[in-house]
């Protein structure tokens, strides 16, 4: 069952199922030309809000080794995607001009694709210098996402494109990710299988 928060924006309403900190076991399986990593990790990934209209995420990795080797970290932004008008806050620090826009589920509606699906955006930024700027659809439980942009510092390793896909399936967080990488097209790169820990 799916909770919805009394003070969640009616904007977040399609992405409350991801609310909350979730914590599971993943498979990590990458090919880069003779050398084939395969291990299995640890994840624990936070969606939250501050009331804007957004989701703040944060997860974190670790090996399943003695040592619970760190292995990867990101943060990021999840919202609906539309254009921003004056009584949304920004660019920077600059507030909102004027009444905030789709605050009731009947403006939400309007927000939503011919094929019933609501369209969104996703930052997700990597300590390694990287970067990805996701476009897709949230319908129901499922999240489909795909890079339109990968954006690298100087130094970070080359990765071009990537895609995910979340679902939420008997009360677990189901994630897959591909990643074009390293000199190679698109391809599997890790899942997990996540539950809810709050």
């Amino acid at each position: 069952m799916i909770e919805i928060p009394t003070d969640l924006p009616a904007e977040l309403v399609p992405l409350s199922w991801l609310l909350g900190v979730w914590e599971g076991t993943g498979v990590l399986d990458y090919a880069v030309d003779d050398d084939h990593t395969q291990l299995e990790f640890g994840q624990r990934i936070s969606f939250s809000h501050d009331g804007q209209s957004y989701l703040n995420y944060n997860a974190t990795s670790w090996v399943l080794d003695e040592q619970s080797t760190p292995l990867a970290a990101e943060t990021g932004y999840w919202r609906l995607s539309r254009k921003l008008i004056e009584g949304d806050a920004g660019p920077a620090m600059l507030p909102g001009v004027g009444p905030r826009p789709f605050t009731t589920a009947q403006s939400v509606e309007a927000l939503r694709a011919s094929n019933g699906a609501f369209d969104i955006d996703v930052a997700i930024i990597h300590p390694d210098g990287v970067t990805e700027i996701y476009v897709g659809q949230v319908a129901g439980p499922r999240i489909d996402l795909a890079t339109d942009a990968v954006l690298r510092t100087a130094g970070a390793k080359e990765y071009t494109a990537a895609t995910r896909l979340y679902g939420l399936v008997e009360n677990h967080l189901l994630w897959a990710w591909d990643i074009a990488a390293l000199g190679h097209e698109l391809r599997t790169h890790a899942s997990a299988r996540l539950a809810k820990v709050d």
